[in-house]
């Protein structure tokens, strides 16, 4: 899986950042140390995120890879300029290596 190898190093380079859209109790249940709460209900709202940047690379998760494609127009919509809806969920990332939390 080469784009998660990409995305590890470019969140290392520190040119993308990683979204995770999953809800509060999902959250709270784990998240990878990386990412950054964004929840898919804020997004639906309209609310614009703090602590994200539309100018970086922004790669979004969830738990399987649903609710990212219902977030990325909104995030577009938004202005975030590069954004790349992840197939993988919460478990495959951890699974793959991304440290949880």
């Amino acid at each position: 899986m080469e784009h998660l190898e990409t995305l590890k190093q470019e969140l290392a380079d520190g040119t993308a950042q990683l979204l995770d859209v999953r809800e509060f109790n999902e959250w709270q249940d784990g998240h990878l140390k990386q990412a950054v709460f964004v929840p898919l209900s804020q997004l639906e709202g309209y609310q614009e995120p703090d602590d994200a940047e539309p100018e970086v690379k922004t790669y979004i998760h969830c738990r399987s890879g649903q609710r990212v494609l219902r977030a990325k127009p909104i995030l577009e919509e938004m202005g975030f300029e590069e954004v790349i809806a992840l197939g993988e969920g919460f478990n495959d990332l951890v699974a793959f290596g991304f440290e949880a939390e």
